[in-house]
């Protein structure tokens, strides 16, 4: 799909693409970038730290047509984690725009009251500035005139998106060419989008598939997402469902088909979207290493009795068994025995970078899967806390909360209503240390923390299970959802 995109990019087309830029526009920005970065070998890995727009689209396209491996920057990850993050991908070259070189410089400071933080990206591999250069600011990678080079023909790694993992240890999900085509495939054949007609969504797995069908795309809008639905009239809205939820207190009307996804989507919020003027309104099921997995649309998911929570059919290609009954295979009959489940297929990452390639991927959710191919969930299985359709890793960032008078810390999540969550820090005290010192001593590591801050920090004992006493986590989630 990718190649079909760049392939029917033409100079001079002045329909609109996405804020900012025309067709023709991107089209230029695309050929200009990859002359510019023609020098670097296919497989070679460039971090990327620019804000959505034509820019970082461009750069993406480019890289994808010379065979390049693009490793995201998340500055909301705080400095320690994308120093070890990095690392482990080992960039040739790090594109930042001036935005991304403030937060890494300047600006760090007033940076990381919004949670906003990357280690400085020089010490880290050649930084060139895309867009807007400042002074001081390093060269800027400027689009190039030339012919568009010939396209990178192979295989191989496409995106790294950094996931879990600890700070010693960072995790990384690998998507290659293939599954990465394969998974904005499935949202094209999923959203259906028309030619000309606007699309509103912010993620590149919306945003590609809508361009490659020659419909334009708006980023939701942060101030007024109820103007701009009303003047665009979308055929279709890609929100997460915290956006979804302000959207419909702001009293948003929807025009066309609503899709959200990246937190649990309960049926009385995909209803309320159904009743604020959507003709459709799906839930879909993605992770980071399957995107996306399942989808399910508001009538059949109100209409739905079972236990669990139905997230829908596996979307076609999509392979499901639930762990450890490896019997249980998505269309068995035996398939509604609960465990881990298990996904694979063509829209399924290759592996975690320096790992070896999945046989499946753990999903780290309990659920079954019904012989219609119907995915249900009943929890999760992992640590993970979901906060405002954020992952959020506890060991990323436990580590740092051991500061002088701690004896023990955990993070772990408490529900806070529809699926979301609050992120609390337990806190254990060692003997003779004072609350008010251990504040004041993590103070530092909590603003080092980035969007994982916690929403509380509450001091008790954290409980202990097991022959190896090992901190009990859902113990202590209760404890903290208690207090």
């Amino acid at each position: 799909m990718l190649t079909e995109l760049i392939d029917g990019l033409r100079p001079g087309d002045p329909r609109p693409a996405l804020p900012g830029a025309t067709r023709g526009e991107l089209a230029e920005l695309v050929r200009g970038y990859a002359v510019a970065l023609a020098h670097l070998d296919p497989g070679d890995t460039i971090a990327l730290a620019v804000r959505p727009g034509p820019r970082s689209l461009a750069t993406l396209l480019a890289a994808y047509h010379l065979g390049l491996r693009v490793a995201v920057l998340d500055p909301t990850a705080g400095p320690d984690v994308l120093r070890a993050r990095l690392a482990l991908a080992a960039p040739r070259l790090v594109l930042a725009d001036a935005a991304a070189q403030a937060v890494a410089g300047w600006a760090a400071r007033l940076a990381r009251r919004a949670h906003l933080a990357l280690p400085e990206l020089g010490a880290i591999a050649p930084v060139r500035t895309i867009g807007r250069r400042l002074p001081g600011s390093p060269p800027a990678l400027r689009p190039l005139p030339g012919r568009l080079p010939r396209p990178y023909e192979g295989e191989g790694d496409s995106v790294i998106v950094f996931t879990s993992g600890t700070t010693t240890r960072p995790r990384a999900v690998v998507h290659t060419r293939r599954s990465i085509s394969a998974g904005m495939t499935a949202v094209r054949d999923l959203v259906r989008p028309e030619p000309d007609v606007p699309v509103v969504g912010g993620t590149f797995f919306v945003l590609l598939p809508s361009l490659a069908s020659g419909a334009p795309v708006a980023f939701p809008s942060r101030r007024s997402l109820a103007r701009q639905l009303r003047e665009l009239r979308p055929q279709a809205t890609y929100l997460t469902p915290p956006q979804v939820r302000n959207a419909l207190a702001a009293g948003t009307r929807f025009t066309g088909r609503v899709y959200s996804g990246s937190a649990p989507v309960s049926a009385a919020l995909l209803r309320s979207v159904r009743r604020s003027g959507a003709s459709e309104a799906w839930g879909v099921y993605a992770l980071t290493e399957v995107f996306p997995a399942a989808a399910v649309e508001e009538s059949e998911k109100s209409a739905f009795t079972g236990e669990g929570d139905l997230v829908g059919r596996l979307l076609p290609g999509v392979t499901a068994r639930v762990s450890p009954d490896a019997s249980a295979v998505a269309g068995a009959a035996a398939a509604a025995a609960s465990g881990e489940l298990l996904l694979g297929g063509p829209t399924a990452a290759d592996r975690y970078l320096g790992e070896e390639p999945f046989e499946w991927v753990a999903t780290g959710d309990i659920g079954r899967v019904l012989d219609d191919r119907s995915v249900v969930l009943g929890g999760r299985a992992k640590d993970m806390i979901l906060r405002r359709a954020e992952n959020i890793y506890p060991g990323l960032y436990e580590p740092s909360l051991h500061v002088p008078g701690v004896e023990l810390a955990l993070l772990v999540g408490v529900p806070a209503g529809d699926g979301d969550e609050r992120v609390v820090a337990v806190v254990q005290k060692a003997d003779g240390a004072t609350e008010r010192e251990v504040r004041a001593a993590l103070r530092e590591p909590l603003a080092r923390m980035g969007s994982a801050r916690p929403d509380e920090v509450v001091f008790d004992r954290i409980p202990l299970a097991g022959r190896s006493r090992k901190p009990d986590r859902r113990a202590t989630a209760a404890l903290a959802a208690r207090r």
